[in-house]
């Protein structure tokens, strides 16, 4: 008997071709140059991400992996049944692959970026769980207002993995779980990995990988900038960086220019002096007590906490605080 494939519903929400360019512009007129880290992703960062994360030096992924299939029971079972799950900047699935198996969910919306790599994504999930309603979208993982005019009925748990969340500022940060709580109601739940502080000799080894992956994956945001704004930036007059900066607790990653040379993206000159960098993403590392702090001042209630036997990596399951409770202790 031949059984009809079904395509996942697909829901495109990605940015318009005029505000990549306002973007990308108003980052690189800015002192200094900044650029939005989503810019790494197209569909060509986004596999070399997916390298990426399995690298020796690259902890993180296999670190969350092994929390959330050593802890998935245990896990499901503080989510509980029948949740619609949402995943912002899904990528390949993988790990909520991991949670599908033990949690009898009644949906689950994986988004990112790049609407080709998700959409993927989504028919291989779909697949594999027949039963399962799932429904992908191509959006910036931050728009809340728009995802919950597309996602289907029923109560709403965020996953959201990798340590994404350090990639915003800290009050970037606040912003988007205070819009996680109002997006998932007083019966929702998020369900978040968070990246530890530690010594950083392991961070600067994570960030700046043997292979060379990581540079090719910062490097590849200027080969992006001039294919899709008519760039003409010479990639070999760029070169990576990463380090790991304790005072403010983060890793930065640059684009380091190595002379003193003029680009022109979307019509516009730019100049650059030697060593000048753009910054394209940030990578805060937390305590576990500095993310409760965090996520209490969003108007979140920590719930289970899982970590590792090195205590590299957390994930962490919060609740929205019931309205008049009064302030997280």
């Amino acid at each position: 008997m031949n059984t009809a494939v079904s395509y996942p519903r697909f829901f495109d929400a990605g940015p318009e071709p005029m505000h990549l360019r306002e973007e990308v512009v108003g980052g690189l007129a800015r002192r200094p140059k900044r650029l939005s880290p989503k810019l790494l992703y197209d569909a060509r960062g986004s596999a070399l991400f997916d390298i990426i994360c399995e690298l020796p030096e690259y902890y993180p992924t296999r670190t969350e992996t092994a929390i959330l299939r050593d802890n998935a029971r245990g896990i499901a079972g503080l989510i509980g049944e029948e949740c619609v799950l949402i995943e912002p900047g899904a990528g390949s699935c993988h790990k909520a692959e991991l949670l599908l198996c033990h949690l009898p969910a009644a949906a689950y919306v994986p988004t990112d970026i790049c609407g080709d790599h998700v959409r993927e994504a989504a028919q291989r999930l779909a697949t594999r769980f027949p039963r399962l309603e799932v429904a992908s979208a191509c959006a910036d993982f931050s728009q809340f207002e728009v995802l919950s005019s597309f996602v289907p009925p029923g109560r709403r748990v965020v996953f959201f993995p990798g340590s994404t969340i350090g990639n915003f500022e800290p009050h970037e940060a606040k912003r988007f779980l205070v819009n996680a709580a109002g997006f998932v109601g007083p019966d929702g739940g998020l369900l978040i990995g968070v990246d530890l502080k530690k010594e950083p000799e392991r961070l600067d080894a994570a960030y700046n990988d043997i292979r060379g992956i990581t540079a090719e994956f910062n490097l590849n945001l200027l080969t992006r900038l001039n294919r899709e704004l008519q760039g003409d930036f010479h990639v070999n007059r760029f070169h990576h960086q990463a380090f790991y900066d304790t005072d403010k607790g983060r890793v930065e990653m640059h684009l380091r220019s190595e002379a003193a040379q003029e680009v022109s993206v979307a019509g516009l000159r730019f100049r650059f002096l030697p060593g000048e960098t753009i910054h394209t993403e940030n990578s805060y590392k937390y305590t576990i007590q500095e993310f409760h702090r965090l996520a209490a001042n969003a108007g979140f209630v920590p719930g289970g906490v899982w970590t590792d036997r090195e205590r590299l990596f957390s994930v962490h399951y919060l609740t929205p605080r019931i309205a008049g409770a009064g302030p997280a202790g």
